[in-house]
Protein backbone atom coordinates (compact mmCIF):
# COMPACT_ATOMS: atom_id res chain seq x y z
CA UNK A 1 0.00 0.00 0.00
CA UNK A 2 1.38 3.57 -0.97
CA UNK A 3 2.24 5.76 2.02
CA UNK A 4 -0.93 7.98 2.33
CA UNK A 5 -0.01 11.14 3.86
CA UNK A 6 -2.04 14.15 2.57
CA UNK A 7 -5.54 13.32 0.22
CA UNK A 8 -3.51 14.44 -2.78
CA UNK A 9 -1.72 11.20 -2.67
CA UNK A 10 -5.19 9.78 -3.00
CA UNK A 11 -6.05 11.90 -6.07
CA UNK A 12 -2.87 11.06 -7.98
CA UNK A 13 -3.69 7.57 -7.57
CA UNK A 14 -7.54 8.24 -8.35
CA UNK A 15 -6.51 9.57 -11.92
CA UNK A 16 -4.54 6.58 -12.47
CA UNK A 17 -7.69 3.83 -11.76
CA UNK A 18 -10.75 5.28 -12.67
CA UNK A 19 -12.16 6.14 -16.40
CA UNK A 20 -11.67 9.45 -17.39
CA UNK A 21 -15.44 10.62 -17.74
CA UNK A 22 -15.63 9.86 -13.66
CA UNK A 23 -12.67 11.62 -13.23
CA UNK A 24 -14.26 14.85 -15.17
CA UNK A 25 -17.21 14.77 -13.49
CA UNK A 26 -16.01 14.33 -10.08
CA UNK A 27 -13.03 17.25 -10.80
CA UNK A 28 -14.30 19.80 -12.69
CA UNK A 29 -17.53 22.45 -12.27
CA UNK A 30 -19.55 24.45 -14.37
CA UNK A 31 -18.79 26.66 -17.48
CA UNK A 32 -15.15 28.22 -16.57
CA UNK A 33 -15.22 26.52 -13.44
CA UNK A 34 -14.07 29.83 -11.15
CA UNK A 35 -16.65 29.41 -8.55
CA UNK A 36 -15.44 25.63 -8.41
CA UNK A 37 -11.54 26.52 -8.31
CA UNK A 38 -12.38 29.54 -5.09
CA UNK A 39 -13.78 26.92 -3.31
CA UNK A 40 -10.48 25.79 -2.80
CA UNK A 41 -8.50 28.60 -2.85
CA UNK A 42 -10.36 30.83 -0.53
CA UNK A 43 -9.87 28.85 2.59
CA UNK A 44 -6.32 29.53 1.67
CA UNK A 45 -6.29 33.06 2.33
CA UNK A 46 -7.45 32.31 5.53
CA UNK A 47 -4.40 31.69 8.34
CA UNK A 48 -4.23 30.57 11.66
CA UNK A 49 -2.81 32.11 14.69
CA UNK A 50 -0.68 29.90 16.58
CA UNK A 51 -0.50 29.53 20.30
CA UNK A 52 2.27 27.62 22.27
CA UNK A 53 2.69 26.31 25.63
CA UNK A 54 -0.53 25.35 26.38
CA UNK A 55 -1.36 21.75 27.78
CA UNK A 56 -2.08 19.89 24.57
CA UNK A 57 -3.02 16.67 26.37
CA UNK A 58 -6.54 14.96 26.16
CA UNK A 59 -7.73 16.37 22.82
CA UNK A 60 -11.22 15.43 21.75
CA UNK A 61 -12.32 16.49 18.08
CA UNK A 62 -16.10 14.86 18.83
CA UNK A 63 -19.40 16.94 18.31
CA UNK A 64 -22.79 16.83 17.04
CA UNK A 65 -24.71 17.55 14.38
CA UNK A 66 -28.71 17.97 14.39
CA UNK A 67 -28.24 16.25 17.37
CA UNK A 68 -26.23 13.63 16.05
CA UNK A 69 -22.74 12.02 18.19
CA UNK A 70 -20.17 12.38 15.62
CA UNK A 71 -16.01 11.63 15.84
CA UNK A 72 -15.45 14.92 14.00
CA UNK A 73 -17.63 17.52 12.67
CA UNK A 74 -17.42 15.94 9.00
CA UNK A 75 -19.73 13.99 7.03
CA UNK A 76 -19.74 12.39 3.53
CA UNK A 77 -21.76 14.22 1.17
CA UNK A 78 -24.19 13.25 -1.38
CA UNK A 79 -22.43 12.82 -4.65
CA UNK A 80 -24.03 11.53 -7.94
CA UNK A 81 -23.07 8.15 -9.67
CA UNK A 82 -20.56 7.16 -6.61
CA UNK A 83 -20.85 3.98 -7.62
CA UNK A 84 -19.34 4.40 -10.98
CA UNK A 85 -16.12 5.50 -9.23
CA UNK A 86 -15.93 2.52 -7.75
CA UNK A 87 -18.03 -0.87 -7.73
CA UNK A 88 -20.30 -0.91 -4.98
CA UNK A 89 -19.12 2.61 -3.99
CA UNK A 90 -22.37 4.23 -1.95
CA UNK A 91 -21.88 1.13 0.38
CA UNK A 92 -18.57 1.18 0.34
CA UNK A 93 -18.17 4.94 1.79
CA UNK A 94 -21.22 4.18 3.97
CA UNK A 95 -19.23 1.30 5.91
CA UNK A 96 -15.96 3.75 6.09
CA UNK A 97 -18.10 6.53 7.78
CA UNK A 98 -19.86 4.04 9.66
CA UNK A 99 -16.48 2.98 11.16
CA UNK A 100 -15.30 6.00 12.02
CA UNK A 101 -18.13 7.45 13.46
CA UNK A 102 -19.18 9.95 10.91
CA UNK A 103 -22.59 10.64 9.14
CA UNK A 104 -22.62 9.27 5.08
CA UNK A 105 -25.24 10.88 2.34
CA UNK A 106 -26.93 9.17 0.21
CA UNK A 107 -27.64 11.16 -3.10
CA UNK A 108 -30.97 10.31 -5.03
CA UNK A 109 -29.03 9.78 -8.28
CA UNK A 110 -26.63 6.74 -6.77
CA UNK A 111 -25.76 3.63 -7.92
CA UNK A 112 -26.59 1.63 -4.83
CA UNK A 113 -30.06 2.34 -3.64
CA UNK A 114 -31.50 2.99 -0.73
CA UNK A 115 -32.35 -0.66 0.28
CA UNK A 116 -28.71 -0.99 -0.69
CA UNK A 117 -27.17 0.78 1.73
CA UNK A 118 -29.38 -0.09 4.82
CA UNK A 119 -28.62 -3.91 3.84
CA UNK A 120 -25.14 -3.20 4.07
CA UNK A 121 -24.94 -0.56 7.48
CA UNK A 122 -26.19 -0.15 10.93
CA UNK A 123 -25.91 3.51 11.87
CA UNK A 124 -28.53 5.18 10.44
CA UNK A 125 -27.68 7.47 7.24
CA UNK A 126 -28.90 10.44 5.29
CA UNK A 127 -31.03 11.08 2.20
CA UNK A 128 -30.07 13.59 0.15
CA UNK A 129 -33.18 14.57 -2.39
CA UNK A 130 -34.05 16.35 -5.66
CA UNK A 131 -36.74 18.03 -5.89
CA UNK A 132 -38.79 16.00 -9.22
CA UNK A 133 -41.91 16.39 -11.80
CA UNK A 134 -42.89 13.43 -10.97
CA UNK A 135 -44.70 13.68 -7.35
CA UNK A 136 -45.67 9.94 -6.76
CA UNK A 137 -42.32 8.73 -7.37
CA UNK A 138 -40.72 11.62 -5.15
CA UNK A 139 -43.38 10.13 -2.60
CA UNK A 140 -42.48 6.78 -2.72
CA UNK A 141 -38.82 7.80 -2.36
CA UNK A 142 -39.33 9.45 0.94
CA UNK A 143 -41.24 6.51 2.06
CA UNK A 144 -38.33 4.59 1.39
CA UNK A 145 -35.49 6.72 3.41
CA UNK A 146 -38.29 6.92 6.14
CA UNK A 147 -38.29 2.73 6.35
CA UNK A 148 -34.75 2.49 5.68
CA UNK A 149 -34.08 4.62 9.29
CA UNK A 150 -32.69 7.60 7.28
CA UNK A 151 -32.77 9.79 10.09
CA UNK A 152 -32.28 13.00 8.28
CA UNK A 153 -33.42 14.14 4.59
CA UNK A 154 -31.10 16.94 2.93
CA UNK A 155 -33.30 18.93 0.40
CA UNK A 156 -31.43 20.11 -2.23
CA UNK A 157 -32.69 23.96 -3.38
CA UNK A 158 -29.77 24.16 -6.27
CA UNK A 159 -30.96 21.98 -8.46
CA UNK A 160 -33.67 23.32 -10.76
CA UNK A 161 -32.00 22.91 -13.65
CA UNK A 162 -28.98 21.48 -14.95
CA UNK A 163 -25.78 24.01 -14.68
CA UNK A 164 -23.48 22.90 -17.93
CA UNK A 165 -20.70 21.15 -17.20
CA UNK A 166 -18.00 20.79 -20.65
CA UNK A 167 -16.66 17.93 -20.01
CA UNK A 168 -19.47 15.63 -19.13
CA UNK A 169 -21.04 16.21 -22.19
CA UNK A 170 -17.91 16.47 -24.12
CA UNK A 171 -17.57 12.79 -22.52
CA UNK A 172 -20.69 11.87 -22.86
CA UNK A 173 -21.25 11.15 -18.68
CA UNK A 174 -23.49 8.13 -18.75
CA UNK A 175 -23.89 5.24 -16.12
CA UNK A 176 -23.25 2.62 -17.51
CA UNK A 177 -20.60 4.41 -20.59
CA UNK A 178 -21.70 4.31 -23.70
CA UNK A 179 -18.80 1.67 -25.32
CA UNK A 180 -17.52 4.25 -27.59
CA UNK A 181 -14.09 3.68 -29.20
CA UNK A 182 -12.52 6.62 -27.30
CA UNK A 183 -14.29 4.99 -24.07
CA UNK A 184 -13.21 1.65 -24.79
CA UNK A 185 -9.60 2.65 -25.16
CA UNK A 186 -9.51 4.64 -21.99
CA UNK A 187 -11.35 1.59 -20.35
CA UNK A 188 -8.48 -0.58 -21.67
CA UNK A 189 -5.86 1.06 -19.38
CA UNK A 190 -8.70 0.73 -16.20
CA UNK A 191 -8.69 -2.71 -16.04
CA UNK A 192 -8.85 -3.39 -12.40
CA UNK A 193 -12.06 -1.04 -12.59
CA UNK A 194 -13.70 -2.79 -15.10
CA UNK A 195 -13.15 -6.11 -13.48
CA UNK A 196 -14.53 -4.95 -10.31
CA UNK A 197 -17.48 -3.54 -11.98
CA UNK A 198 -18.01 -6.37 -13.81
CA UNK A 199 -18.72 -8.49 -10.69
CA UNK A 200 -21.26 -6.30 -9.00
CA UNK A 201 -25.22 -6.25 -10.36
CA UNK A 202 -24.74 -2.15 -9.20
CA UNK A 203 -24.19 -0.18 -12.98
CA UNK A 204 -27.26 1.98 -12.77
CA UNK A 205 -29.13 4.31 -10.85
CA UNK A 206 -31.44 1.75 -8.57
CA UNK A 207 -33.07 4.16 -6.42
CA UNK A 208 -35.13 5.16 -9.67
CA UNK A 209 -35.27 2.41 -11.74
CA UNK A 210 -37.94 -0.17 -11.64
CA UNK A 211 -39.11 2.75 -9.09
CA UNK A 212 -39.99 5.54 -11.56
CA UNK A 213 -42.94 4.74 -13.56
CA UNK A 214 -42.05 3.46 -17.03
CA UNK A 215 -38.54 3.46 -16.06
CA UNK A 216 -37.74 -0.30 -16.07
CA UNK A 217 -34.00 -0.36 -17.62
CA UNK A 218 -31.28 2.29 -19.09
CA UNK A 219 -32.75 2.96 -22.56
CA UNK A 220 -35.77 4.55 -20.88
CA UNK A 221 -33.63 6.47 -17.79
CA UNK A 222 -31.65 9.17 -19.16
CA UNK A 223 -35.11 10.76 -21.39
CA UNK A 224 -37.09 10.15 -18.51
CA UNK A 225 -34.03 12.20 -15.86
CA UNK A 226 -33.82 14.49 -18.36
CA UNK A 227 -37.34 16.16 -17.85
CA UNK A 228 -37.39 15.38 -13.75
CA UNK A 229 -35.73 18.19 -12.15
CA UNK A 230 -38.53 20.98 -11.42
CA UNK A 231 -37.94 24.53 -12.42
CA UNK A 232 -40.99 25.56 -10.08
CA UNK A 233 -39.48 24.39 -7.05
CA UNK A 234 -40.24 27.15 -4.23
CA UNK A 235 -40.55 28.12 -0.46
CA UNK A 236 -44.10 27.10 -0.49
CA UNK A 237 -42.93 23.62 -1.52
CA UNK A 238 -39.77 23.25 0.89
CA UNK A 239 -42.81 23.81 3.54
CA UNK A 240 -44.83 20.99 1.46
CA UNK A 241 -41.92 18.75 2.27
CA UNK A 242 -41.21 19.95 6.21
CA UNK A 243 -44.87 18.60 6.39
CA UNK A 244 -43.98 14.97 4.30
CA UNK A 245 -40.89 14.63 6.77
CA UNK A 246 -41.35 14.00 10.11
CA UNK A 247 -37.18 13.89 11.19
CA UNK A 248 -34.36 16.06 10.72
CA UNK A 249 -34.38 18.25 7.77
CA UNK A 250 -31.16 19.72 6.44
CA UNK A 251 -31.42 22.39 3.26
CA UNK A 252 -28.82 22.17 1.08
CA UNK A 253 -27.71 24.67 -1.40
CA UNK A 254 -28.48 28.14 0.95
CA UNK A 255 -25.48 30.60 -0.59
CA UNK A 256 -27.51 33.85 -0.12
CA UNK A 257 -28.57 35.68 3.28
CA UNK A 258 -32.03 36.36 2.28
CA UNK A 259 -32.21 32.83 1.36
CA UNK A 260 -31.12 31.69 4.84
CA UNK A 261 -33.63 33.85 6.64
CA UNK A 262 -36.36 32.48 4.32
CA UNK A 263 -35.03 28.69 5.87
CA UNK A 264 -35.54 29.70 9.18
CA UNK A 265 -39.66 30.21 8.34
CA UNK A 266 -39.97 26.59 7.31
CA UNK A 267 -38.56 24.36 10.29
CA UNK A 268 -35.49 23.21 8.78
CA UNK A 269 -33.41 21.82 11.44
CA UNK A 270 -30.47 22.65 9.31
CA UNK A 271 -28.63 24.92 6.14
CA UNK A 272 -25.80 23.78 4.34
CA UNK A 273 -24.25 26.87 2.87
CA UNK A 274 -22.96 25.37 -0.72
CA UNK A 275 -22.67 25.96 -4.06
CA UNK A 276 -23.20 22.71 -5.16
CA UNK A 277 -19.49 22.31 -5.63
CA UNK A 278 -18.83 25.20 -8.48
CA UNK A 279 -21.43 22.75 -10.49
CA UNK A 280 -24.43 25.14 -10.90
CA UNK A 281 -24.05 28.42 -11.09
CA UNK A 282 -20.34 29.70 -12.52
CA UNK A 283 -19.38 33.04 -11.06
CA UNK A 284 -20.85 32.58 -7.22
CA UNK A 285 -18.73 33.64 -4.26
CA UNK A 286 -17.35 30.01 -2.50
CA UNK A 287 -19.01 29.01 0.44
CA UNK A 288 -16.58 30.03 2.72
CA UNK A 289 -16.52 33.66 1.89
CA UNK A 290 -20.45 33.76 1.95
CA UNK A 291 -20.48 31.26 5.74
CA UNK A 292 -20.03 34.45 7.75
CA UNK A 293 -22.61 36.23 6.15
CA UNK A 294 -24.88 33.52 6.51
CA UNK A 295 -23.86 33.10 10.21
CA UNK A 296 -24.26 36.84 11.07
CA UNK A 297 -28.06 36.68 9.57
CA UNK A 298 -29.57 33.83 11.53
CA UNK A 299 -27.33 33.40 14.61
CA UNK A 300 -27.88 30.74 16.57
CA UNK A 301 -31.72 30.03 15.44
CA UNK A 302 -30.72 27.29 12.80
CA UNK A 303 -27.47 24.93 12.51
CA UNK A 304 -25.56 26.14 9.91
CA UNK A 305 -23.55 23.26 7.93
CA UNK A 306 -21.05 23.87 5.20
CA UNK A 307 -19.68 21.79 1.95
CA UNK A 308 -17.18 23.07 -1.02
CA UNK A 309 -13.51 23.27 -1.04
CA UNK A 310 -12.60 21.11 1.67
CA UNK A 311 -9.76 19.01 1.54
CA UNK A 312 -7.68 19.44 4.79
CA UNK A 313 -8.57 18.72 8.49
CA UNK A 314 -7.29 22.92 8.17
CA UNK A 315 -10.00 23.83 6.17
CA UNK A 316 -12.51 21.90 8.68
CA UNK A 317 -10.81 24.01 11.23
CA UNK A 318 -11.30 27.30 9.47
CA UNK A 319 -15.33 26.45 8.95
CA UNK A 320 -15.48 25.33 12.81
CA UNK A 321 -13.80 28.34 14.05
CA UNK A 322 -15.67 30.57 12.01
CA UNK A 323 -19.10 29.02 13.33
CA UNK A 324 -20.12 26.33 11.18
CA UNK A 325 -21.29 23.16 13.45
CA UNK A 326 -20.97 20.75 10.25
CA UNK A 327 -18.48 20.33 7.31
CA UNK A 328 -19.07 18.00 4.22
CA UNK A 329 -16.65 16.13 1.95
CA UNK A 330 -17.24 15.08 -1.37
CA UNK A 331 -14.39 15.04 -3.40
CA UNK A 332 -12.05 13.95 -0.80
CA UNK A 333 -13.59 10.59 -0.43
CA UNK A 334 -14.10 10.03 -3.49
CA UNK A 335 -10.25 10.71 -4.65
CA UNK A 336 -10.02 7.59 -1.36
CA UNK A 337 -12.73 5.84 -2.86
CA UNK A 338 -11.83 5.39 -6.46
CA UNK A 339 -8.35 5.00 -5.48
CA UNK A 340 -8.79 1.91 -2.96
CA UNK A 341 -12.66 1.27 -2.45
CA UNK A 342 -13.62 1.23 1.45
CA UNK A 343 -9.42 1.23 2.63
CA UNK A 344 -9.22 4.86 0.86
CA UNK A 345 -12.42 6.44 2.11
CA UNK A 346 -11.14 4.85 5.82
CA UNK A 347 -8.00 7.05 4.67
CA UNK A 348 -9.48 9.63 3.46
CA UNK A 349 -10.98 10.40 6.93
CA UNK A 350 -7.83 9.35 8.77
CA UNK A 351 -5.98 12.31 7.18
CA UNK A 352 -8.33 14.74 7.72
CA UNK A 353 -9.45 13.69 11.27
CA UNK A 354 -5.87 14.05 12.07
CA UNK A 355 -4.65 17.27 10.52
CA UNK A 356 -7.60 18.40 12.12
CA UNK A 357 -6.64 17.04 15.65
CA UNK A 358 -2.61 18.35 14.92
CA UNK A 359 -4.11 21.55 13.67
CA UNK A 360 -6.31 21.87 16.57
CA UNK A 361 -3.37 21.28 18.88
CA UNK A 362 -1.11 23.95 17.67
CA UNK A 363 -3.56 26.73 17.86
CA UNK A 364 -3.81 26.17 21.67
CA UNK A 365 -7.39 24.35 21.93
CA UNK A 366 -8.06 20.63 23.42
CA UNK A 367 -11.81 20.23 22.87
CA UNK A 368 -12.72 20.89 18.94
CA UNK A 369 -16.21 22.86 20.81
CA UNK A 370 -13.77 25.42 21.80
CA UNK A 371 -12.51 26.73 18.42
CA UNK A 372 -13.69 30.25 17.61
CA UNK A 373 -12.48 33.13 15.66
CA UNK A 374 -10.16 33.97 18.11
CA UNK A 375 -8.37 31.00 16.38
CA UNK A 376 -7.96 32.58 12.66
CA UNK A 377 -7.05 35.49 11.11
CA UNK A 378 -8.83 36.62 8.10
CA UNK A 379 -7.83 39.78 5.73
CA UNK A 380 -10.56 42.26 6.59
CA UNK A 381 -11.98 42.27 2.99
CA UNK A 382 -12.57 38.24 2.76
CA UNK A 383 -16.03 38.94 2.14
CA UNK A 384 -15.77 41.48 -0.01
CA UNK A 385 -17.38 44.89 -0.37
CA UNK A 386 -19.87 43.92 -3.19
CA UNK A 387 -22.75 46.64 -4.85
Amino acid sequence: MPVITEIADLKRLYKQRVPKMFYDYCESGSWTEQTFRENISDYEQIRLRQRVAVDMTNRTTKSQMIGREVAMPVALAPVGMTGMQHADGEILAAKAAEKFGVPFTLSTMSICSIEDIAENTSAPFWFQLYVMRDAQFIDNLIGRAHDANCDALVLTLDLQLLGQRHKDIKNGLSAPPKLTPMVIADLATKWGWGIKMLQTKRRTFRNIVGHAQSVDDISQLHSWTAQQFDPRLNWDTVKEYRKKWDRKLILKGILDVEDAKKALDVGADAIIVSNHGGRQLDGALSSIRMLQPILDAVGDKIEVHIDGGIRTGQDVLKAVAMGAKGTYIGRAFIYGLGAMGEKGVSEALRVIHKELDTTMALCGERDIKNLGAHNLLVPKDFVGDWT
